[in-house]
Formats: C-alpha cells, sequence, structure tokens
C-alpha cells in the first residue's frame, strides 16, 4: 500500500478515501474479512460494507450506489460497475463472478438473468448460491461473495488421494480378490459384509474401475486388469456385436413353447447351454448353466464339437445330477444340436431352441462364457484342457458370491436344493 494508514482513526467528513478505498479491496482480494480490512484501513464498517455491496437505499432523493471495484493502478474515484464482469477463462466461478451474483441476488434479479448475464448455466448460479451461502445469526442466509469464494477454494484441493490408497489393509484385499479373478461388484459386497462396522473399508465397484484405469492414481497394480472379465487395459466404450449367421436346426421347438415355470426361475431345473470355441473353431467346451441357481457344469468334447459328438458328451455330464434338476436345456440354433432329438430320447429332457440373433433369451449362460473367457481366452486350443482342469474352473466359478442370488453362491443354492429333495 502506497499510503500511509491514519492514527487518529476519526471522521473525515466528506473527504473522499481514494487511496483507503483502493487498499481496502486489495486486502480483501487477499482473503481478509470486512471487518479486519477495515480495521487496518481505519475506517467504519458500514463504510467498508458499503463500498463492497453498494448502497441501494441512500436515502430521499439520492440514487442507489452500486458496489465498485478499482480499476487496478487507478487512484480516481472512477469504478468498474460490477454488473459487466470479465468474460470467463475457465469453467470454475471467478470472484468476479460472484461478486456480479451477490449484486443481483440483492436486487431481487432472477437466477436465470444472474446466468445470461454471466454467461453461465442457471443450474451453476442456483448450485452456487445454495452450496455457499452464509448462515446469518439473527436467522436466514445471505450470499456474500467473499466468503464463497474462499469456500469453494478450500473445496477444489487437488490432488487427493483416493480412498484405496489411504488405507493398506483395503488396498491388500482388493488386490488379493482382484487376483482371484472375483469382478469389482462381488469384492466391494464382500467388503461390507466381512467389516460391516468399518465405513473405511466400504467402496463402490467405480471407485475400484478408477484406481485401475484413471491415469495417475496409482491405488492398484495395473497388471491387475488382466484378472477383470474383459482383461483391457484401457476402458473402451461398447460396440454392437456381429449379428452370427443363422444355420436352422430341424424339427426346433422354439422357446416360445417352454414351460412358464421356466421363465420366472421359480422351479430348478431349468438349464441353458452353449459352447466356448477355441482356435481356428476346431475345439471347444460345453457349458450348461442352472437358471435358478446359476450352477455351472463344463463338457468336455475331446472328439470335437460335430452334433454326435456334443450329443454323446451332454448325455454323460446331465448324469452327475439327480433327474429332477434336469426339466428342460434351452440352446441356441448351433448346428452341434443337429442331434438334440436323439439326445431327448436317451435322457427323458427336452430341448428348446431360442429365437434368431437373440443371446438375452440365455442371458445366464451367455454371462458366464464371458466369465468362462477370462480361463479359455480367445484363439487358444481347449483341447489342451483335461477334465480335472474343467471341473476345478466350474468349483471356482460355483463358489463365489453372486448379487442375483443375494449374495449367496450357486453351490450353496445347489446344496439347499439336494438337501430338501433328500
Amino acid at each position: 500500500m502506497d499510503f500511509e494508514i491514519r492514527d487518529e482513526r476519526k471522521p473525515q467528513g466528506p473527504r473522499r478515501l481514494v487511496a483507503e478505498r483502493a487498499a481496502y479491496f486489495q486486502l480483501m482480494e487477499q482473503g481478509y474479512s470486512t471487518r479486519e480490512a477495515a480495521r487496518i484501513i481505519g475506517i467504519n464498517l458500514r463504510t467498508g460494507k458499503k463500498w463492497r455491496n453498494g448502497h441501494h437505499s441512500p436515502g430521499k432523493g439520492k440514487k442507489p450506489v452500486p458496489s465498485i471495484y478499482p480499476v487496478p493502478g487507478q487512484q480516481s474515484e472512477e469504478a468498474v460497475d460490477r454488473r459487466e464482469p470479465a468474460s470467463r477463462a475457465s469453467r470454475y466461478l471467478r470472484e468476479e463472478e460472484r461478486i456480479h451474483i451477490a449484486d443481483r441476488v440483492r436486487e431481487k434479479a432472477s437466477v436465470r438473468q444472474i446466468a445470461a448475464e454471466l454467461g453461465r448455466s442457471p443450474s451453476t448460479v442456483s448450485r452456487e448460491i445454495r452450496r455457499n451461502r452464509r448462515p446469518m445469526p439473527k436467522g436466514g442466509f445471505a450470499y456474500q461473495p467473499f466468503h464463497a469464494h474462499r469456500r469453494a477454494e478450500r473445496r477444489r484441493g487437488r490432488p487427493k488421494v483416493g480412498k484405496i490408497g489411504q488405507c493398506s489393509e483395503l488396498r491388500d484385499f482388493i488386490q488379493d480378490h482382484l487376483t482371484m479373478r472375483w469382478s469389482p461388484e462381488q469384492i466391494c459386497q464382500a467388503l461390507r459384509t466381512r467389516f460391516p462396522d468399518r465405513p473405511e473399508m466400504h467402496v463402490v465397484h467405480e471407485t475400484i474401475y478408477q484406481a485401475l484405469y484413471v491415469q495417475g492414481r496409482g491405488e492398484l497394480r495395473r497388471e491387475l486388469t488382466r484378472a477383470l472379465r474383459t482383461g483391457r487395459a484401457m476402458r473402451r466404450p461398447r460396440r454392437h456385436a456381429d449379428r452370427r449367421i443363422n444355420r436352422p436346426v430341424k424339427n426346433m421347438v422354439m422357446i416360445s413353447e417352454r414351460p412358464a415355470e421356466a421363465s420366472d426361475r421359480a422351479v430348478p431345473g431349468h438349464w441353458e447351454g452353449d459352447l466356448i470355441i477355441g482356435r481356428n473353431g476346431k475345439s471347444a467346451i460345453g457349458t450348461l448353466v442352472e437358471r435358478s441357481t446359476r450352477y455351472l457344469m463344463l463338457v468336455h468334447l475331446p472328439d470335437g464339437h460335430t452334433a454326435y459328438a456334443t450329443r454323446n458328451a451332454l448325455a454323460s455330464t446331465v448324469q452327475a445330477l439327480p433327474h429332477h434338476l434336469w426339466r428342460s436345456l434351452t440352446w441356441d440354433q448351433g448346428s452341434e444340436m443337429a442331434a438334440h432329438r436323439s439326445f431327448t430320447v436317451a435322457t427323458d429332457i427336452p430341448v428348446y431352441f431360442c429365437d434368431p440373433a437373440s443371446p438375452w433369451q440365455r442371458g445366464s449362460n451367455e454371462n458366464t462364457n464371458g466369465l468362462l473367457r477370462q480361463y479359455f481366452p480367445k484363439g487358444t486350443d481347449l483341447t489342451t484342457h483335461a477334465p480335472e482342469h474343467l471341473a476345478a474352473v466350474a468349483a471356482e466359478l460355483n463358489s463365489r458370491p453372486r448379487k442375483t442370488l443375494g449374495w449367496e453362491t450357486p453351490a450353496e443354492r445347489l446344496a439347499k436344493l439336494l438337501a430338501t429333495a433328500s
């Protein structure tokens, strides 16, 4: 400040306090409160408030005085009217814009009018007033621009350490279960179940995805993305899948004729089936998923996936469970089920076929096939996997908690069914 502060703070009469006013606003820019700035300059608190807020009720016969802000380097009585704010340089509100909002709020202007004057969205102005207003001692709220600006600046402190990075126990738990190929949503539910009274151990699945994918966070090891179902190192938008070629099978019974009890999943014993294909279409593994329990069985196909090889392998696999748990089988229109009638004669299990290009009619099976691709990647030879390995993979998937089962596992649901039947 290029002037000497008055030691004797007496009323100055009609004297124009140009230098004091410039120093007052300089202190306000530095974050001083109205009261502290007025004390340093040596002016009355009411004078400082008039300089900052304007004087809208000066008395009879006098014009209102808007709030003023001295032009930098100008030592005169001229001031800038805050109703013409400078153009904005960022998506965050600047201090002069908050001053403009405060002026117009006192003048009872609408939020949309203020937003139009600032070139902002009405929701931005409304949210700013609601978040940063200040409770008054006598009740009610007031929007004070300098107080609002300080609050906004404090909230914008970056960068912040994420929740996973703050807690080593949480990070280790997540990394261990990602290694076991659990999905982020399954991990989040397991955290809430295991640590019900520790909110610092609770996260949502999006937090885990961001810890893996967002650059600069480094809260989880990058290589753990390979343990996710997609195995992608980067996120990418979804795209439409290629439509399958329709290869009709003779004498098909369509899914529209399947019993209604299979649709609502209330009665166990209705299964969905498909193949996952290996390199060059020369190898395959059969997948069977029970609609009610989501229990998985894998079918070993050492002799290929022709119609008769598939029929024989399926007929052998279904003998592993009691007959009352095999009420129907739903398949797509793949040529591997061309011998479906002889399969039904041998096992007494009716086979129903989905409509063309309608994978959602076998949703549980399609979802499970996606999970299995973590174990059997596309473009690999599937004949190298022995029946023991297929059984181990199925057991691992059947021991995962499922959201659709109330976070029970398929193995637990099937055990309940078997116990009830016995």
